[in-house]
């Protein structure tokens, strides 16, 4: 027992000890990390080289071979992944031909490679990413606290949009042959992506001037507009003035021309 303590108490038993622990923690370590890692790198080395194929092949003729722009397309240097996720995914690019503004159509790619070619330009620059889905979730009418969420939304949405894209989201005309599309029907990540890199005419709205919640609420707000019922009878598309005194010279005045002419020829 003497011998033992002896050599338990021996000077270089606690460097030993240090020694194995160290050696056993590095192994445990360099079994389990260095996996995941080269995984994971080694799968965004492949979206990115797959993206880059995708935009040589649909995209450079107009964006350029290094995206630096062109005098048919703008540089995407710095656009960041959530422009791509925006006008790839609502079918906007790659543009059947140049014309004032990309209207939204069919979708060209696969979810796949439309992350492929957002990761490629992503590496261009920095710019804004796609949002996270904590707010892009919409917020669902029902309780006192979400019903005031949404409101919330239709005040900021009435503040900083409406004079473009109507108080319902249904879209109005620009200058210049451009248009505000209507906001029906419209992915919320798509929504958040177009607030964050502003495309076509519409402003930025950053994080520092509308706060991702602030957003959320925006979201919300349109989709219960997509299921809100007209309380005012038919809604004319909610274009305003426009559809509304449209249909009256329209229909109604027609109506009562019809009218004076049945009685017209009941009175001869």
């Amino acid at each position: 027992m003497n011998a033992l303590a002896a050599r338990r108490r021996h000077p270089a038993a606690i460097a030993l000890l240090i020694l194995v622990g160290l050696l056993i923690m590095g192994g445990a370590y360099s079994f389990i990390a260095p996996k995941d890692a080269n995984a994971s790198t080694a799968v965004a080395t492949a979206s990115v080289e797959e993206g880059q194929k995708l935009f040589l092949g649909n995209c450079a003729s107009c964006h350029g071979t290094n995206a630096q722009g062109t005098a048919s397309g703008p540089s995407l240097v710095g656009v960041g992944a959530a422009a791509v996720d925006f006008q790839v995914g609502t079918g906007r690019m790659p543009m059947a031909r140049p014309d004032v503004q990309a209207p939204r159509n069919d979708v060209k790619f696969d979810d796949d490679q439309i992350a492929s070619l957002a990761a490629y330009v992503a590496t261009l620059g920095p710019g804004p990413a796609i949002p996270d889905k904590k707010y892009t979730t919409v917020i669902e009418p029902g309780t006192p606290e979400n019903n005031r969420a949404i409101a919330e939304g239709g005040v900021i949405f009435r503040v900083n949009c409406a004079m473009c894209h109507n108080f319902a989201g249904a879209g109005g005309a620009l200058t210049r042959g451009k248009y505000a599309p209507g906001l029906q029907d419209v992915e919320p990540r798509h929504m958040y992506s177009a607030m964050v890199t502003g495309p076509q005419s519409m402003p930025v709205f950053s994080d520092t001037n509308l706060t991702p919640e602030a957003k959320q609420k925006v979201i919300s707000y349109l989709k219960a507009q997509e299921q809100a019922t007209s309380v005012g009878g038919l809604s004319l598309g909610n274009l305003g003035p426009v559809s509304e005194g449209f249909f009256a010279w329209i229909f109604m005045l027609g109506i009562l021309i019809a009218a004076a002419v049945w009685l017209g020829k009941k009175a001869a």
